[in-house]
C-alpha cells in the first residue's frame, strides 16, 4: 500500500465514521459537534490539493509506508 491509498483510506474512514457520530438520525449518534471533525478532515485535504502539503503523509512515512512508484 502506498501513501495516496493510505490517506485516501484514512481520510474516508475519518469522514463516515464523524458523521455517524454526529448526525442525528444515525444508530450510533453521539453529539452533532462531530460534524467538526468532519469540516477538519475536510480542510486538511483541501489545503493538501491546493498546497502539497498533507500531515498524514509525513506521518504515515514515518511509519513506514511507502509513496507511489517508490521500489
Amino acid at each position: 500500500m502506498n501513501t495516496e491509498k493510505a490517506i485516501r483510506i484514512m481520510a474516508g474512514t475519518f469522514i463516515l465514521l464523524s458523521l455517524g457520530l454526529g448526525v442525528e438520525g444515525s444508530p450510533i449518534f453521539v453529539n452533532h459537534r462531530w460534524l467538526w471533525f468532519t469540516a477538519f478532515v475536510g480542510a486538511n485535504l483541501f489545503q493538501s490539493a491546493l498546497t502539497g502539503f498533507c500531515p498524514a503523509e509525513m506521518v504515515l512515512r514515518r511509519l513506514g509506508v511507502r509513496r507511489a512508484g517508490e521500489a
